[in-house]
């Protein structure tokens, strides 16, 4: 889909100090750009935001397909959706990367009960799609939120580690989450096979969007 072929593309393309002006490397990271980087280790800094890198040297690393708003509003918000979903993949693969481990030991994950005071709205690592979708269906159970319509493998490791560092009753207790992401690289589309194939497993019919 477009948002594991834009990644593929952050993560191939290589951004070099003598092909991006001082002024540019400064305006986007706050210093000159000391060595090459790929375009996905530049997005994974948490000031970067995509649309701003893909304005360095106006433009020559961008994908026109993304770049501009388009005329169609459905368009327009599939290009917004899509953005989004490539900035939280880049800004928390580290934290996918531990969670992703958790998941796949734990089956127990299937019936651990939502804590009911939980405000969705407010898990501002979700998109909004997903923030939406849980709060209006408000799920009793990690299982109940896997199978809704249009929450992912990823959303539900994010939710995972909302709940741990916000020591909610009962998951405080599954382990530690660093403060910040890593830098280690990681395929968002890996992360989200591995996640399906874990919460898949603790129960039929659970549906990875």
């Amino acid at each position: 889909d477009a948002v594991s072929r834009e990644t593929e593309r952050l993560k191939s393309t290589w951004v070099s100090p003598n092909k991006v002006p001082q002024a540019d490397a400064v305006a986007l990271l706050g210093k000159p750009m000391e060595h090459e980087y790929t375009l996905m280790d530049l997005l994974r800094r948490p000031d970067v935001a995509y649309t701003n890198l893909m304005a360095l040297k106006n433009g020559a690393f961008a994908n026109p397909a993304l770049l501009l708003p388009a005329a169609d509003p459905d368009a327009e918000l599939l290009r917004l959706a899509i953005v989004e979903q490539l900035e939280i993949a880049a800004k928390y693969s580290g934290y996918i990367d531990r969670q992703r481990e958790d998941v796949a030991r734990a089956a127990h994950y299937e019936n651990l009960r939502l804590p009911p005071e939980i405000d969705y709205l407010q898990v501002s690592a979700l998109s909004f799609e997903a923030r939406q979708r849980l709060s209006q269906h408000r799920p009793e159970t990690l299982g109940q939120a896997a199978r809704l319509s249009g929450i992912t493998p990823a959303t539900i490791s994010l939710l995972l580690i909302h709940l741990k560092k916000g020591n909610f009753k009962g998951f405080a207790r599954l382990g530690t989450v660093a403060d910040d992401a890593t830098d280690t690289a990681d395929d968002a589309a890996q992360v989200g096979a591995d996640v399906a194939d874990a919460v898949g497993s603790l129960s039929p019919g659970v549906e990875a969007v």
